[in-house]
Order: C-alpha cells, then structure tokens, then sequence
C-alpha cells in the first residue's frame, strides 16, 4: 500500500502545466546517435518526436560520467560532490532527499521501472533503526521510488557471486523463467548470449560474438519488457497524478540485440573514429591511463567499431520503436495532454572515439547527452521544435519537475535550476555561465597506476563554459580544448602558455564552484532571512549597557 498526500496544482481540466511526469532515461546512450541530433544512417523518428513536439537540449551536460554517480545526481539534484555517492555500489546517505521526497508531498506519486543503480545505505538504516522492509525503508532502499518494476539490468556472476545482490530475484529474471527459460540466470544465457549452429552458448560479454542475435525473441528481451511495465503502472495509476522514471538498462553493454535489429545495420553504417595519432604521442597522464584500459585497448583494435557499433546502433533502433509503442499508448489514454515527457541519458559511449571504450572521461562523447523534453501546457506552444544551446545540467530535472508539479523552490537543497523558462520560451534573466562535472577513478587500473592506495587523489573535474572545456586532476598539468576551433576536441591545449590565462579563468571558476554553499539542507534561505532578529525577539540582548539603546520598545519593555 503507498500513501500519497498533498494537493496537486494542477487539477483535471486545468491547462496551466502538466500533472504527470514521464521522465525517461537511456543508459549509456550517446547524444549524437539520434537522427534529430545528426545521426545520419541512425533514424529515431519516435523519440525525434519528443524533440519534435518540445525543446531539444543541445548543451546538456551530466555531473558524473559513470552510471551509479550521475542517476545520484539526476534523482537528488545535487553535484556528486554533496550527495558523495561517487562511484557505483557507493550507498546514496540515509537522509539525501531524492524526487520521491520531493513529489509525493506535493500528490505526486512516484515509481520506478527499470534501472536506478542506486545502492542502499544499509549501515546509515541499521544505526537509525529503519527496517528495510518498512514503508519507509522500502523508499530508502528504492532510491524514494515505489518500486513497480525496479530492474537494474546488469545481472552478472563471476567467481565470488552476484555484481548486484538480489539479481536471481530480479524482476526480469522471474519474467524470463516464467517464459521458460530455464536457467539461474537467464538474464545472461538467453536475453545477452546467443546460440551457434549447434545450439552452443555464445556469451554477449565477448564482443566478437554481438553480431548475432540474442537468444530470445525481440518481445521477450528488455527493453520491450521495460515497456510493457510502464503501460501497466499508467493503467495502475488511472487518473490520480504521478511521476514515473522509466529507466531503460540499453543500449549499455553487453552489445547484443535480438532479431531482426542484430542486421539492421552493418560497417558501412559506422561513423569514422573521431581520434589521430597526436592524441597519444604525448597524453595527459591520466588521459593515457584510460587509454590503457581494456575497453579502450579493445576498441582500438582494427575492425571492432565495425562488428560493435551496429549492434549498438541496434539497440537504439530498438528503443526507439518502444518509445513509439509507449507514445502511442499514451496517446489513445489520453496522457499526452497532461504529461511533461523528458528523455535523456545517464552518460554517453566513448566507442573508440579518442581511443577509449566505455565512458569516465569528459569528451563529449561521454558526458554530453540528449536532453528532450516536451511539456504539453500552452504556455509550451511557442517554443515547440526548437534547439536550445543554453548550458544544462543534468542536476536542472529535479528543480523542473519541482516546479511543473507546483512546488516552492528548493534552491537550498536542490543546485540545479528550472529549465520551466526555457519551455516556455522565456529567457531567465540570468543563467549559468558553466557547467561542471565529476569524476572518482580509484578503483580503475588507471588509478591504482597513478595513485597506488591514496584512492582519494584519484579525482577529476571538468569545466566548461560553451566554448572552452578544461579538465583538472589535482596535482597534475589542466587539459583543456577549445571546442570552436577545435569541435571534435583533438587538440589538447592545457600545456600551451598560449592559453594559460584561459586556464586560470576556468580553475578560478571551478574554484568558486568549490566554495559554493551545499551542505546547508535543513533551512531555506526564505527561512534564514525570517530569523534574523529572532534571537533579540525571543529575549536574547547581548551587548547593551543601557536599556534605552534597544531600539525594538516591545524587546525593551520585556526587561521590565
């Protein structure tokens, strides 16, 4: 049973913003591999729609380019920094308010299906005495979402057991062994592994095996799953307002997809790398680092973007199509009229690009993402099917859907800022000169090489301001890649006194941004500013000789 209380703004009938929230994320999906951002063999058409029918966000920027750390971010609105999950597996505080805690008070209820990678502070709950299975320590468990469908979709076992604790629980595993697939973790075995001619296992880890398709029918794979599952809570819901996170696991790795998208597209489909050899003749120390990664080994081999990306390609082709299903749904419910629809990412996919796999630096590539959202209020109209290069972050969501679902603002807490003005094509008066992200390598190979133990000293910063980018590892020489002259950022100018003043702008500004005031949770500037005077009010009077130099005559009456 979940309990929802306060009153919603916005009433059936009402037209001022939307009452719902459909906020969708892709994990690891690039923002360039989509037709409305320039892809130009990758059609999207239904998700081009969102963009289509609202604002695509061209300069959207996550605060951690790694899985666990940016959701942290999305669902608390917070940079990495305060909220301290900085890393995958490392638990999000008992206390951290997430959008949950922020919507249901205002009649939203808000759920999950599919992936948070949030992973629960377990002591924090044992030293408060918070049961796990209590209704208050499900929703600290769940990340603040009514679990409909949590499935964080990275069910692997190796020698020591279970990446995840839970994952031969998962919904999808109970789904797939219901169907038939018999296995303890068919996950693997049949949704991201194939068959050869002789039925033999083909384990989608093994890139060399992600141009055939997996073992299960496309309806039976998950992301179709995950589609199906945000239909029913819709149907669930009715008509009472909601926020659901449909958090889709793909195109993130293992790069397998069932038929018919295995072969929908092939290397004459795959863009060229976006790297030269300049880039490794002389590195940044940690920029080398990464490049000595496996991944970033692996796709630095001859021919693997060519067997990899059409299966990446695949599985956003894949999305896609779901996308327009759940459109489509929504559309004959009615809910198109009244939901504010965001479709985004967690991080992007280096693919080779700069020499690296995976994600973790700060290439666009990796910590650019899409950023669509359409609002369906009139106030909306005038700024339907356009571009927006205005700096974003991806922290911006929570004070969104705050403010679209009628709440005060959150500013002591929540530090990203409403992108409800840009909606409504209305400039703010000010905006963000930079964006700045995060980034902790302390378990990669990169960091121990570096760092040896000192795991703490494995950190990384990005500032960007729209033009110049600047990479800062404490101790270490800036990166720094000026992206007018330079858009594919192949140069890396940090060591050039030629942009030594560019640099020292940059870390004055991520200096700055440093000192900011974000462990201030508990009272709002509204209600710091209510208690000034306060003190003196409530009979406190330090430093008066006489009572005559109390200018307040009631405070001065009080002393008889």
């Amino acid at each position: 049973m979940w309990v929802y209380f306060g009153t919603p703004r916005n009433q059936p009938g009402m037209s001022m913003t939307a009452r719902n929230i459909l906020f969708i994320m892709a994990d690891q999906l690039r923002y360039d591999y989509l037709s409305c951002a320039g892809h130009p063999h990758l059609h999207t058409p239904n998700i081009d729609r969102i963009a289509n029918e609202g604002v695509r966000f061209s300069q959207a920027y996550v605060q951690s380019p790694v899985c666990g750390a940016s959701r942290m971010c999305y669902y608390t609105g917070r940079y990495m920094q305060s909220h301290g999950a900085v890393w995958n597996g490392v638990p999000l505080k008992v206390g951290e308010m997430t959008l949950g805690d922020y919507l249901r008070p205002l009649g939203l209820r808000t759920a999950l299906v599919g992936k948070t990678h949030m992973r629960a502070d377990t002591e924090g709950m044992a030293r408060l005495g918070i049961e796990p299975n209590s209704p208050i320590g499900t929703l600290v468990t769940q990340c603040g979402f009514e679990p409909w469908a949590r499935d964080d979709g990275l069910h692997a076992r190796g020698p020591e057991g279970w990446y995840d604790p839970g994952s031969e629980d998962a919904p999808y595993q109970h789904y797939l062994r219901n169907l038939g697939y018999n296995s303890d973790n068919p996950w693997h075995d049949f949704a991201n592994s194939a068959r050869d001619a002789n039925g033999e296992q083909l384990s989608g880890w093994l890139m060399q095996h992600c141009d055939q398709p997996a073992a299960v029918p496309n309806e039976h794979s998950e992301t179709p799953w995950t589609t199906r599952e945000a239909m029913a809570f819709m149907a669930d819901a009715g008509d009472n307002p909601w926020c659901l996170h449909l958090s889709y696991i793909k195109p993130h790795w293992p790069y397998i997809v069932p038929e018919p998208y295995h072969k929908l597209y092939g290397a004459e489909h795959v863009l060229p790398a976006v790297r030269n050899e300049a880039e490794r003749a002389d590195p940044h120390p940690v920029y080398g680092a990464f490049m000595n990664h496996r991944s970033s080994q692996a796709f630095a081999r001859d021919g693997v973007r060519e067997h990899v990306i059409p299966a990446y390609m695949g599985l956003i082709k894949q999305l896609d199509d779901q996308i327009g299903e759940l459109l489509d749904f929504m559309e004959s419910q009615g809910r198109l009229d009244d939901t504010l629809i965001v479709f985004t990412s967690d991080h992007g996919d280096f693919l080779g690009d700069h020499w690296l796999g995976e994600k973790d630096l700060f290439h666009n590539p990796s910590a650019k993402v899409p950023m669509l959202i359409r609002d369906p209020s009139p106030e909306a109209d005038a700024s339907r099917g356009t571009v927006c290069d205005a700096l974003v972050e991806s922290i911006d969501l929570a004070a969104t859907f705050v403010e679209v679902a009628g709440g005060r603002d959150q500013s002591h807490r929540i530090e990203g800022r409403s992108l409800v003005p840009w909606l409504h094509n209305s400039k703010p008066d000010t905006w963000r000169e930079h964006v700045f992200s995060e980034y902790f390598y302390g378990l990669f190979p990169s960091g121990t090489a570096l760092h040896g133990d000192a795991v703490d000293d494995a950190r990384l910063y990005m500032v960007f301001d729209g033009r110049f980018k600047l990479m800062h590892a404490p101790e270490m020489p800036p990166m720094l890649f000026d992206l007018e002259s330079d858009p594919d950022e192949l140069i890396d100018l940090g060591r050039d006194p030629a942009h030594a003043d560019t640099c020292e702008q940059l870390m004055a500004a991520l200096h700055a941004w440093g000192l900011r005031e974000s462990q201030r949770q508990t009272k709002s500037t509204e209600q710091l500013l209510a208690m000034r005077g306060k003190s003196q009010r409530c009979g406190v009077n330090i430093g008066y000789w006489e009572k005559d130099e109390i200018a307040d005559p009631a405070v001065r009456n009080k002393l008889g």
